[in-house]
């Protein structure tokens, strides 16, 4: 009897794992069909599938062994990631269309990767204080662009912030191959170019953009850039944010941290992500960007909003475009923070995403690339390991 279950459980895990093997062939060859040579898209395929069945730390010497008994894979693997010229752009363009086949929802979020690094001589890395940790770090910094499907989100771009340490250093952009078109560039600039790239890949301008720029001190730019383009969003501000009440009169300018202390508290019921209905109380008001010159029509009206805690402000203040939305709508949005950052966590934890070996501007983007395709595919499709026989012959 005994043996009989083993058998029909191993039959089944082998039939499982085949088919999963077959599936990650044909998205591999979806997602990686820009390549231009047959063995990049090989090594693309070897590299995705050791990503996804290496346990612990994904150095490339262990990644090699995963998926070849040939002492030069590791150096194939890195030629593959850090020397061998494939388009960042083209696979994460193909990466967005293959997550759009999921119906993602009409948010895009935008979450921040921080790498710590030793040394100085990664491309991109500088001193940084984080703001969730409070520490400064020494790191490379990633911007991405998530969307969610489900209860998931899945990154499909990256760009690295480049100080100008790197951008004004011609030994320092030789060394890391950095392009001569690449230029420095703020945090809310790159925000908007992910916006912007989003927008031309998906054909679609309807979707909300929810990012953190709390410790941005421009992040004015980035607001008008949005309400230019016809997007709506929710966006993370600094408390020192210079705001005008909406209303009648021409009121002072105010921050948007004294603003809201001087507000009483609404009430909504928010659905958050895995949670259930609760009652939250927060403080709110209409504004207007300060800038508006005299004479001319004042900026939209947003809302400005914080969740009131025992110790009113404490949270996050958002601003966003949907002023006439529930307050339990917009709360909902702001929640998937949450879930970009856990997805970031689990790449660093289960995908490689910290593990990155190279120094080169190329090379991290084609890193990231492959993270992100290992990533997607496990959270949407799905990948079962081979079936240990160990295990089998220990059963019988």
């Amino acid at each position: 009897m005994n043996t009989v279950q083993s058998d029909t459980s191993s039959t089944s895990r082998d039939a499982t794992f085949t088919h999963s093997q077959s599936a990650l062939a044909d998205y591999t060859a979806t997602i990686f069909k820009s390549l231009p040579r047959i063995d990049q898209r090989n090594w693309a395929h070897a590299y995705l599938k050791a990503l996804l069945v290496t346990a612990g730390k994904k150095s490339l010497r262990q990644l090699a062994t995963a998926v070849s008994r040939d002492p030069s894979a590791v150096q194939s693997l890195r030629q593959f990631v850090s020397l061998s010229p494939w388009d960042f752009d083209e696979v994460m363009a193909e990466l967005t269309r293959w997550v759009g086949e999921y119906r993602p929802a009409p948010v895009w979020s935008i979450g921040r990767a921080v790498l710590p690094k030793r040394g100085d001589r990664s491309v991109g890395v500088h001193r940084y204080f984080d703001l969730s940790s409070g520490r400064t770090l020494n790191c490379q910094l990633g911007l991405g662009s998530f969307l969610r499907v489900g209860t998931t989100q899945v990154p499909v771009d990256w760009c690295l912030y480049l100080p100008t340490d790197w951008t004004q250093d011609w030994n320092r952009r030789r060394e890391g191959r950095i392009p001569d078109s690449v230029q420095d560039l703020p945090l809310w600039a790159h925000t908007l170019r992910l916006v912007d790239r989003l927008s031309a890949r998906t054909d679609s301008r309807s979707s909300v953009v929810m990012v953190d720029m709390s410790d941005v001190p421009d992040v004015e730019l980035l607001l008008r850039e949005l309400a230019e383009r016809g997007c709506d969003f929710v966006v993370a501000v600094p408390p020192q944010l210079a705001v005008v009440p909406a209303g009648e009169g021409s009121p002072a300018l105010l921050s948007a941290r004294t603003l809201l202390l001087t507000q009483g508290q609404e009430t909504a019921i928010v659905s958050l992500p895995d949670a259930q209905a609760s009652l939250a109380q927060f403080q709110t008001s209409l504004v207007h960007l300060a800038g508006s010159s005299p004479g001319r029509s004042p900026s939209p009206v947003y809302r400005l909003f914080t969740e009131a805690g025992r110790h009113r402000t404490q949270g996050p203040l958002w601003l966003t475009s949907l002023a006439h939305h529930s307050l339990a709508e917009v709360r909902s949005i702001t929640a998937l923070q949450g879930g970009t950052m856990a997805a970031i966590r689990s790449m660093e934890r289960d995908f490689g995403l910290l593990d990155f070996e190279g120094r080169s501007f190329p090379g991290w983007y084609h890193h990231m690339a492959l993270v992100s395709a290992a990533y997607a595919f496990q959270s949407l499709h799905g990948f079962a390991s081979a079936p240990s026989r160990g295990m089998t012959q220990r059963a019988r």
